[in-house]
């Protein structure tokens, strides 16, 4: 529903999904060294033409690869028409680039500034990035440039369409959904975990083994409470993969988490710390660090990890609706006005099928507005 940047999302996705299988690898050059081959035995035609701009056969393998990488990665199923889709996808941002005002040029360098910044975030340095990026054979100039020209071709759509949400709309959602803002009761904890079964077996340690992990566990809890730095202490002995680099901190509601864990974690009070508890994993000593009970949130209130209000989540999600109903056909106004041309016959028919698949689906009965993405569990 919100107006995501798709198509360079692809492509980040890519590097962050390449970056795992070629961290321990040897200098990862042959794909990018393959790719050049074949560039050299057979070109990069071009697979579409319009009055004002081309689309290399590169320019659609890049994006497809990304996409191809993340899905991999998620173990998710990825269309058959998937060339198809990611065709029409760059088309109408060439054809949105074509109406792109200066406002619009800056509007999109900006958000597509802040989506750089939070891919830096998880990468943690640009020398990092850069690496990744090199190793799937694409620069920091060329993935911004994407993602730059995206953000632009969606500025120019809302625009060129001229849908807006009012506040009323905002709050006759927020008041026709109210189970959708309902958060449970949640935990912010943190722990140390000393594991008594083999993580990839899941069978139990030696008993001598496991009575060894009981004494550390014991001094362990000594430590923090006689004041050393809990999470200091996560980062060096937790063995919890999943915790341990963030100093063993969890934030939960009830039924996510093992049934000792969780009614140790909910029975205390903030900033205590739990005696030993034994659980299916192993050895915890556990501190609560915040408890916060059932709640509607509010439309002003901020969605997590995301400086958006709720009321901003849904503004995107009933904007994106109102595009969504009008975009197809200004796109194929567009597509004529341009003198649009797909040159290569299988590409050609494939998006066919797929301009035959939308304009049936604009012609269906609106099914109605799903929640806005961020809140619901």
């Amino acid at each position: 529903m919100k107006l995501k940047l798709i198509l360079s999302a692809a492509l980040m996705a890519g590097v962050i999904c390449a970056q795992a299988a070629t961290e321990n690898a040897a200098p990862p050059t042959a794909s990018t060294n393959a790719d050049d081959a074949m560039k050299a035995l057979f070109g990069d035609p071009d697979v579409v033409k319009a009055n004002g701009f081309t689309i290399k056969r590169s320019d659609l393998d890049q994006i497809v690869s990304g996409a191809k990488a993340r899905a991999a990665a998620q173990n998710t199923p990825l269309p058959q028409d998937l060339d198809a889709q990611v065709l029409d996808q760059l088309i109408t941002i060439q054809l949105l680039l074509q109406k792109a005002t200066p406002a619009d040029r800056t509007a999109g360098k900006a958000d597509a500034d802040l989506e750089y910044t939070n891919l830096l975030k998880q990468f943690g340095s640009d020398a990092a990035l850069q690496r990744q990026l090199t190793a799937v054979g694409m620069t920091v100039d060329q993935l911004r440039a994407k993602a730059a020209q995206e953000a632009t071709a969606k500025a120019a759509l809302k625009r060129e369409l001229n849908v807006a949400v009012t506040a009323a709309e905002v709050q006759a959602y927020y008041s026709n959904h109210s189970a959708d803002f309902e958060e449970p009761e949640t935990v912010h904890v943190r722990h140390i975990l000393l594991l008594t079964i083999d993580p990839e077996t899941r069978t139990p340690l030696a008993t001598n083994t496991i009575a060894a992990k009981r004494a550390q566990i014991d001094d362990l809890l000594k430590r923090v409470r006689a004041g050393e730095d809990f999470s200091a202490l996560a980062k060096q002995y937790s063995e919890d993969p999943g915790s341990k680099d963030n100093g063993g901190e969890y934030t939960f509601p009830r039924g996510q988490m093992d049934p000792a864990f969780e009614s140790a974690a909910f029975s205390m009070t903030n900033n205590q710390i739990s005696d030993v508890v034994t659980t299916a994993y192993g050895f915890h000593v556990i501190q609560l660090l915040d408890k916060k009970a059932a709640h509607k949130v509010a439309l002003a209130d901020k969605v997590p990890t995301s400086d958006a209000t709720v009321a901003d989540e849904i503004n995107d999600g009933l904007l994106g609706l109102k595009i969504k109903k009008l975009a197809p056909d200004y796109v194929k106004q567009l597509r004529t006005e341009y003198k649009l041309e797909i040159l290569d016959p299988s590409l050609k028919a494939e998006d066919d099928d797929l301009q035959t698949q939308a304009a049936a689906a604009a012609a269906a009965p609106d099914a109605g507005a799903p929640a806005p993405g961020g809140m619901s569990q």
